[in-house]
């Protein structure tokens, strides 16, 4: 039994999320229907982590157990001619046979791009929050600073998501300027909860519209509570970055 690690890149657009749903197309389904043809076997694939419909992957990392004997390079490329052409598999390797994509990731980084100019572009708009209205970018990096750290962040979470904890620790959080008034914002963490970033995000966005200052954001970190933070921001703009093991 071979132990294969896949790095996978993906436009989210016309999906369900990462995860097997009953209904509709999903990444991890799309890419298992594709090795079974491939390897004749009903393969599982383990992703690092969930992502949200409509949500991208520059790479998502998973790993599937199988007795095929077929070559990497192979593999890659067979299944890279049957998949569609908004998923991509980057890379591949046999890995230790133990690797467990999810259990052993130790931190996650994702982006969300915002494009903050009074026209929007044809370009971005799959892939980018449009938002005309000129948003404070002081303010928000300074309320930004206050998400590094250990924090319970019940107040970035959707609501009936049941986890363990909502603690996680943030190890860096910041925002990056592009041309065109494109705005990135990469953070990364131990884990996240589901819709944490763009919770963050469209909470962030209500400091730059001066709604709230940096302050208030602090408060609504600390109230543990979905109802005081601002709206989820779009899916389309969000993008799994990288995973570290």
């Amino acid at each position: 039994m071979r132990t294969i690690k896949l790095f996978i890149e993906y436009e989210g657009t016309n999906y369900l999320g990462w995860q097997v749903q009953a209904k509709g197309p999903t990444i991890q389904g799309m890419i298992e229907e594709k090795l079974k043809l491939l390897t004749g076997e009903s393969v599982r694939l383990t992703g690092s982590g969930r992502t949200d419909a409509g949500v991208h992957a520059f790479e998502q990392v998973s790993h599937f157990k199988t007795k095929s004997g077929i070559d990497l390079s192979s593999m890659q490329r067979a299944l890279n001619s049957l998949l569609p052409p908004d998923i991509s598999i980057k890379g591949i390797e046999e890995t230790v046979e133990n690797f467990h994509a999810r259990k052993q990731a130790r931190s996650k980084v994702y982006e969300y791009r915002i494009l903050n100019r009074p026209i929007r572009s044809v370009f971005y708009r799959g892939y980018a929050w449009h938002i005309s209205q000129r948003l404070d970018w002081r303010e928000v990096k300074k309320a930004t600073q206050k998400l590094v750290g250990e924090h319970d962040f019940s107040s970035f979470r959707s609501t009936g998501t049941p986890t363990k904890t909502a603690v996680r620790k943030i190890f860096c959080a910041e925002w990056k300027k592009d041309r065109d008034g494109l705005m990135r914002f990469e953070v990364e963490a131990s884990g996240f909860l589901k819709q944490m970033v763009r919770a963050i995000v469209g909470t962030l966005v209500e400091v730059g519209k001066g709604k709230i200052d940096a302050d208030a954001f602090e408060k609504i970190l600390e109230s543990k509570d979905r109802k005081m933070a601002g709206p989820t921001a779009p899916a389309h703009g969000l993008f799994l970055k990288e995973v570290k093991y």
